[in-house]
């Protein structure tokens, strides 16, 4: 993903599920499309991989923290 939204949700009472949908609820809104991707830093993720609903969460270590970078996963 080169291009994406930057969220940021650092209420430790939210679940990482319900922090991803109301980003990508917020995407789809804004941008009128479905994102498929969200980095986030990894101590927000206990596993390598993670399914969201239709939204696969990865950890990426740039991400700060209390972010999401959510978005559309380019093909190649």
């Amino acid at each position: 993903m080169k291009t994406g939204m930057l969220w940021f949700d650092n209420d430790p009472k939210t679940a990482l599920d319900v922090k991803v949908q109301k980003a990508a609820e917020y995407f789809r809104k804004k941008y009128g499309s479905s994102p498929d991707c969200c980095l986030v830093h990894p101590t927000m993720l206990g596993e390598s991989l993670h399914q969201a609903g239709s939204v696969t969460v990865r950890p990426w270590r740039t991400v700060t923290p209390g972010h999401l970078w959510i978005g559309v996963e380019e093909k190649s």
